[in-house]
């Protein structure tokens, strides 16, 4: 008889592998598959120093240990599969790999993850956690008594620029349009914030430095002028691209293309539960994550428990 896992959580990132941590604890039979690396945004983050109870440690490290407390409790991890199908419809849940391999569970939690949208400049690669941060929450503190360049107009984006004046000298938006998609209040706030000024009709086009960034290149959308700004930082907020194109039509999701769940992290299908950076909410952190993969996991050990 094929084996059928109790739980099949989708994603190895933070919110994955803590509803992997309850699930295996709770003495659910749980597998966890993630299409890459073991610990997904959290390997990428060069310093975490805001997470409850550990001090300043590498992303790497934090999901190392995340992993290894997965596995201690009996979870099993496979990770870089290439998934070809879901099917999450019946009451038996399927996911089959592209090499013909299909696991099969009666409950999922989908933890794709998902990522900032980014510019897609020269430079981005080279100095991305060496002076570029899609967050301010997590590395403002890294920029204190630096000049920094915030790009975006929306709420995200004048709403940070205010926080990073906390801990920056000066702050520079840089914006396409002459005008802000920001609530009122938000450009107001910014506006009377004297440690900012502003770019308008303007766009990136280049990081610029060595070893560390140094400068950007600033086209001036109007005249096609280009100048150079010195700045320590940039923190991009343009959007986010949540990871769940593969679920489009199965799974609701809003006009972001995020997961609707409910307070127990329930999706519009039974047995399907979701977690982490793919679903619809307004604040996205390592601690948040784990929030969600936590009532994820105890939410899917009830329905599993009920239906037996």
């Amino acid at each position: 008889m094929e084996k059928i896992y109790d739980v099949m959580i989708l994603g190895a990132g933070a919110a994955g592998l803590s509803a992997g941590i309850y699930a295996s604890r709770g003495k659910l039979d749980t597998l966890i598959l993630s299409e890459g690396v073991t610990g997904g945004q959290m390997v990428l983050t060069n310093e975490i120093a805001n997470y409850p109870g550990v001090e300043m440690t590498k992303g790497y490290e934090l999901a190392d240990i995340m992993k290894r407390q997965a596995k201690s409790f009996g979870c099993t991890l496979k990770a870089n599969v290439k998934i070809k199908e879901y099917r999450l419809a019946d009451e038996i849940k399927e996911v089959e790999l592209e090499d013909g391999r299909i696991f099969r569970a009666r409950a999922v939690i989908l933890a794709p993850g998902g990522k900032p949208r980014s510019l897609n400049i020269p430079g981005e690669k080279e100095f991305e956690g060496r002076g570029i941060s899609y967050c301010a929450t997590c590395d403002a503190d890294f920029f204190r008594d630096k000049r920094l360049v915030v790009v975006g107009g929306g709420n995200s984006a004048l709403e940070e620029a205010v926080t990073l004046t906390h801990f920056a000298s000066h702050v520079t938006i840089v914006h396409q349009f002459d005008h802000f998609q920001a609530f009122a209040h938000a450009v107001e706030e910014a506006e009377r914030n004297p440690k900012i000024n502003f770019i308008m009709e303007s766009e990136l086009r280049a990081y610029v430095g060595n070893g560390t960034l140094q400068n950007v290149q600033i086209e001036q959308l109007k005249t096609g002028a280009l100048t150079i700004l010195e700045t320590d930082g940039v923190f991009v907020f343009i959007g986010y691209i949540p990871n769940t194109e593969a679920f489009e039509g199965v799974v609701k999701t809003n006009e972001r293309g995020e997961f609707v769940v409910d307070q127990e992290m329930r999706t519009s299908l039974p047995g399907v539960f979701a977690a982490g950076d793919c679903v619809a909410k307004r604040y996205r952190q390592v601690t948040t994550a784990v929030s969600d993969g936590t009532i994820a996991a105890l939410s899917a050990t009830e329905y599993i428990r009920t239906k037996n």
